[in-house]
């Protein structure tokens, strides 16, 4: 079986140095936060240009710290979008506020710029533009927006670690970047593990009371805080994985790569390869008869995912909760017809070569390709 992720391949190419900073943490008897913690914020701040990476307990925690950093709460409004994990969305609800959701652009399937303007109130407070499937959002073209209108530009970079265009990665456009290291992110922990990173000085010091019980001092509680903390080996392990992020990113556009060039002209990409400014979280296609596919490359013996199958308005539990800034085609088209194809460093050529026999003989759509699936083919072709 060839599977849609492999971390054990991962964790074997560097094992010896993983367990080294397990164990040198084990035998420290210190286990929150402390050094390994410290020293990982140091060097992931650095390798995403940034003043600041304050290490949380997930992505999740990660957002929410930084909408209350931000000032955000009840009565205030924060736009996102439909095509993201709840997570996004979820966040903003915590805080009180409203999210208020804008389609997606059909070629990059990140926010739309020209559908966020129209959807900015006199409530709107806030704008998390989420890097989908590793690729980055328009970030000049929403920052213009949010500068003129004094918002707060949060990243959600969950899926985008290390993704960079004109001089700046991940996390260093906006006033904060909130990234996840759910283990089968492109740079992942060994269990749960989130990063804020900014410029701000002040930001950053919030950042740290809140993810800590709201204490700058030990039993010394200054403000209503969490308990966010990651933990002192999440901080190793993730400090070991950190010197291997940019190879892995690199192998994986070279997996994206081999994809674009094997599979048929038919097969629709929803992620369009853009140089660095992808590094390829997902390697998704697109066909209207997705579960058929899907169960094709599973007699084939091939693994694959969907990421997501049902838009963040569309589920049960946030029903009522979210204002819309319009209808969402673009979101829920891809949310019916998108399928996830094995993608990892450590993908064999074979493997590769395999999967795309799979999908190229699987029948091409029958019906017509709606007008923003063929713009995205078409731009895979050049």
């Amino acid at each position: 079986m060839i599977p849609f992720l492999d971390l054990k391949r991962q964790n074997a190419s560097i094992s010896d140095e993983l367990e080294s900073a397990v164990l040198e943490v084990l035998r420290s008897g210190n286990y929150v936060l402390g050094e390994p913690v410290r020293r990982f914020e140091e060097n992931f701040a650095a390798y995403c240009g940034t003043r600041h990476a304050v290490a949380v307990s997930s992505g999740t925690s990660a957002l929410h710290l930084a909408l209350l950093a931000a000032g955000i709460g009840p009565g205030d409004e924060v736009i996102t979008v439909p095509a993201t994990f709840v997570a996004t969305v979820a966040a903003i609800l915590y805080c009180g506020a409203t999210p208020v959701l804008i389609d997606v652009d059909p070629l990059t399937l990140t926010m739309d710029p020209a559908l966020l303007e129209p959807a900015i109130t006199e409530r709107t407070r806030a704008v998390i533009p989420v890097h989908f499937h590793g690729r980055l959002a328009e970030m000049a073209a929403i920052r213009r927006i949010t500068e003129a209108h004094d918002l707060w530009l949060i990243e959600d970079a969950a899926q985008a670690h290390g993704a960079r265009r004109d001089g700046n990665r991940a996390g260093g456009f906006g006033h904060m970047g909130c990234f996840s290291f759910y283990p089968g992110k492109n740079l992942g922990a060994a269990g749960e593990g989130g990063a804020v990173t900014t410029n701000d000085d002040r930001l950053a010091e919030q950042l740290r009371i809140l993810r800590d019980w709201g204490q700058r001092e030990r039993s010394q509680h200054e403000w209503l805080g969490y308990n966010y903390r990651m933990d002192a080996i999440q901080g190793a392990v993730l400090d070991v994985k950190l010197r291997q992020l940019e190879g892995w990113n690199s192998a994986r556009r070279e997996v994206a790569r081999a994809y674009d060039e094997g599979l048929a002209p038919w097969v629709t990409r929803a992620s369009p390869l853009a140089g660095e400014d992808h590094v390829y979280h997902v390697y998704a296609v697109r066909h209207p008869d997705r579960e058929g596919l899907r169960k094709a490359l599973a007699e084939a013996g091939i693994a694959s995912n969907v990421h997501y199958p049902l838009p963040v308005h569309l589920q049960r539990g946030y029903a009522g909760r979210i204002k819309s800034g319009g209808s969402f085609p673009v979101a829920e088209a891809y949310a019916e017809t998108t399928l996830s194809l094995p993608i990892f460093p450590e993908l064999m050529p074979g493997e590769i070569a395999q999967v795309v026999a799979a999908v190229n003989a699987f029948p091409a759509p029958a019906q017509p390709e709606p007008p923003e699936a063929r713009h995205i083919r078409s731009e895979v072709a050049r």
